[in-house]
């Protein structure tokens, strides 16, 4: 969320920012609120002010035994406007904060300008396609030859979006996850933690789901309504809220396992083959609480330690620099890592990084200081996907198949896959 005080400011320059990413701030509404909830509150201000005077009054009355009935008769009224006032200048803020909810984050002035995906800047390449001397198949093909993918049997369990996955494809899925926790605690020094996969509403919203994407999440019939998470970061990023961090524990790095829950309501007809989009998935997420003048360096080396996953699996991938239009909605700036598919023959994200600077710290009231002298100021919160799991399987697949359908185990995932070389 941003700072209501700049929007109130700044309300024209905040609007031309915006108006990077598309979003059409409505700066007459705004304008219109605006001025009357100042009235109202110069106007609440004054009635009580009247009110306690009067009050003062009337005890100075009766302490002299004076007839009070004329001063309560003229104390009636203001009750009752003051009741009136104070009602709309809450109905006021409520509606303030409901658009201050809906409005995106500002962004990094290095994002590059665009409308869509194809505006997107690659900034680095990793890594060559493999030239295969056969015609690669997808891993919905590899996995269903292999017998161990088993889609038909998820859409009876469950619909369509899920999977089934057994023997050695389970186990490398398993190992994949294994891995990246490995990787990221023992050298990049993250901590690893176990949270609920299930949230209530104040979560959602704390990381900027909830209100604008609600259609997007799996939705308990609850009271309260609890959801089922659609990343990682909804959880763990949760951690700090309504806390103050010392200065000297920062930053907070976090790393986290769990199944990720999307109803994926925006994407009828689109990645319906296979495990590229679905209902239910497995990440490792990394989430760093920084201080804010670390948070730029912290969204590089979150990256980095993602991008490392990839390099040791020797996997081909590129960084993009999303652009204005395509960026998320919390997001200051944003790197995808996109993984070469020889099945697609084409690079698919499998990772997304993001510095959202202040933007959910403010609605988590996640804060930091340096001292206990210090004023508490508002944390910066970056987090990426370290991988996304079932995207790594996906591209294992693809880019270690053999000529006869066999799959080939990265040497780095031997160990875990109990010293099997080969799937078949």
């Amino acid at each position: 969320m941003l700072d209501p005080k700049v929007i109130r400011s700044d309300l024209n320059v905040v609007a031309q920012q915006l108006a990077r990413r598309g979003y059409p701030l409505d700066t007459r509404r705004i304008t219109l609120l605006e001025d009357e909830r100042k009235a109202l509150q110069v106007q609440t201000q004054q009635l009580q002010s009247d009110r306690n005077k009067r009050a003062k009054a009337i005890g100075q009355a009766k302490a002299k035994g004076e007839d009070v009935q004329p001063l309560l008769d003229s104390v009636a009224h203001l009750g009752d406007e003051l009741k009136s006032a104070e009602a709309r200048l809450n109905q006021l803020q409520l509606q303030l904060t409901d658009i201050f909810l809906d409005v995106p984050n500002i962004l990094n002035d290095d994002v590059p300008d665009g409308s869509s995906e194809a505006d997107n800047l690659e900034v680095r390449r990793w890594g060559e396609a493999p030239a295969l001397a056969f015609d690669p198949k997808d891993h919905v093909d590899l996995g269903e030859q292999l017998q161990h993918m088993h889609f038909d049997a998820a859409v009876k369990i469950a619909g369509s979006r899920f999977n089934v996955m057994t023997g050695p494809i389970a186990h490398l899925h398993r190992a994949l996850t294994q891995f990246m926790l490995d990787l990221h605690t023992r050298e990049h020094n993250y901590v690893e933690v176990y949270v609920p996969y299930i949230v209530n509403a104040k979560s959602l919203s704390g990381t900027g789901q909830l209100p604008k994407f609600e259609e997007d999440l799996f939705k308990l019939n609850t009271d309260p309504p609890y959801y089922l998470i659609p990343t990682a970061e909804v959880p763990v990023t949760n951690i700090v809220r309504d806390t103050v961090q010392r200065g000297e524990d920062l930053p907070l790095k976090y790393v986290c396992y769990t199944p990720c829950f999307r109803r994926e309501a925006g994407t009828y007809g689109k990645d319906t083959r296979g495990m590229i989009r679905q209902h239910q998935f497995d990440k490792v997420e990394l989430v760093q609480i920084v201080k804010p003048q670390h948070s730029y360096q912290a969204l590089e080396e979150l990256t980095a330690n993602a991008e490392q996953v990839l390099q040791l699996l020797q996997l081909p991938y590129r960084v993009m620099a999303l652009c204005a239009g395509d960026i998320g909605f919390s997001a200051a700036k944003t790197y995808d890592l996109e993984v070469w598919l020889p099945g697609q023959q084409k690079y698919r994200e499998i990772s997304s990084c993001s510095n959202f600077e202040a933007f959910q710290a403010r609605r988590l009231k996640a804060r930091w200081r340096e001292s206990e002298s210090d004023k508490p100021q508002l944390v910066h919160t970056v987090n990426g996907s370290g991988l996304a799991v079932g995207r790594t399987l996906v591209a294992v697949m693809e880019n270690y198949q053999q000529s006869d359908g066999r799959i080939s185990v990265p040497a780095i995932l031997r160990p875990y896959m109990g010293g099997v070389d080969v799937i078949e």
